[in-house]
């Protein structure tokens, strides 16, 4: 039986905000009367990640997702509820917890601008306490995983935004932890350095059994990565379940892709009473409900003289747009 190794019960988060008016008379206001309010970002929210997991958090920006991964490294403390990651209370930062758990952040770096990676890489190592043989045997795997060697051996300022990435993640990895939090791991970098990565974190994952929580607006790298899903809406948890199931009650219909003899065909198809997505010569692409669509398909093929014809589901980002804005999911 698998164990969870994260446990999240009735987690709530709270931050005391000021605002102030604008202009001179707004800051002197602002400085001797200071008006405070708090906002609840996370509403009460249970959860649990058995190990070994990858799991996808999805939500709108503001929605929720960072916050939650800080509290679970134990960045920031939570206003109500209980959390343990590896039998651990994270906010209290023991070494033993510490060793096992790493957070990567797309828009934050860790190696020192002016000096090749090796040099943090060896530091970090330090850090963790880790001998310069065993730390020689790590580094030399990860890169080997990671597709990166020479790039080790330049400053960090002279690297490509991917290769930066690389190294962060070597950075991170270098004391082998078996948790990784990763907010927007592939933000900036472009479509092949986005594959690699993927293709790193889940050999990463198949290697070591570590557990991998993710953020991320590129749905690629949940798509790919992730067989299950927490959705955030507005600090509250929306859904959580397969991706598969979700998208599956998300997408109830399918886009057929009719290529026609003639262009007077596609206008006959056009008028039949299909729901019509597009039309472009003899090319149309109709919408049919995913339990109509053998009778539909019948109906096609019977009726109209076609030479090709497609079965196309939405494209993802379709209908992750409408996870980002829709609040309950009942599955």
């Amino acid at each position: 039986m698998v164990k969870n190794i994260i446990d999240v019960r009735n987690l709530s988060k709270s931050f005391d905000i000021s605002s102030k008016e604008p202009g001179l008379k707004g800051t002197i206001k602002h400085f001797f009367q200071r008006q405070t309010k708090s906002i609840e970002v996370i509403k009460n929210i249970s959860f649990e990640i058995k190990e070994g997991e990858i799991v996808g958090f999805l939500g709108a920006n503001g929605a929720g997702k960072t916050t939650i991964l800080k509290m679970l490294c134990g960045l920031i403390y939570p206003s109500k509820g209980s959390i343990l990651v590896g039998g651990h209370m994270p906010f209290r930062r023991k070494e033993n917890f510490l060793k096992k758990i790493t957070l990567i952040m797309g828009q934050k770096q860790q190696l020192i601008w002016d000096l090749p990676p090796i040099e943090s890489l060896y530091l970090n190592a330090s850090i963790y306490e880790i001998d310069k043989f065993e730390t020689k045997k790590r580094i030399q795997k990860l890169s080997e995983m990671l597709e990166i060697d020479d790039e080790l051996f330049i400053p960090v300022r002279k690297l490509s935004l991917g290769q930066r990435m690389k190294s962060e993640l070597l950075a991170a990895l270098i004391h082998e932890p078996n948790i990784l939090f990763l907010d927007e791991p592939t933000l900036g970098l472009d479509v092949n350095a986005q594959r690699n990565l993927r293709k790193f974190l889940r050999k990463y994952n198949e290697e070591t059994n570590a557990t991998i929580c993710l953020t991320s607006h590129y749905m690629k790298d949940i798509t790919s990565l992730c067989k299950r899903v927490i959705c955030v809406h507005d600090g509250s948890i929306s859904y959580d379940g397969k991706l598969d199931q979700l998208l599956k009650k998300l997408s109830p219909v399918k886009h057929i892709l009719v290529v026609c003899r003639s262009e007077k065909d596609a206008t006959k198809l056009e008028n039949s009473g299909f729901t019509i997505k597009n039309k472009t010569n003899n090319e149309i692409t109709i919408i049919v409900e995913n339990n109509s669509t053998t009778s539909s398909l019948k109906k096609i093929l019977n009726n109209f003289d076609i030479e090709d014809l497609y079965i196309n589901e939405p494209p993802i980002d379709e209908i992750i747009g409408r996870i980002l804005i829709k609040k309950n999911y009942d599955i």
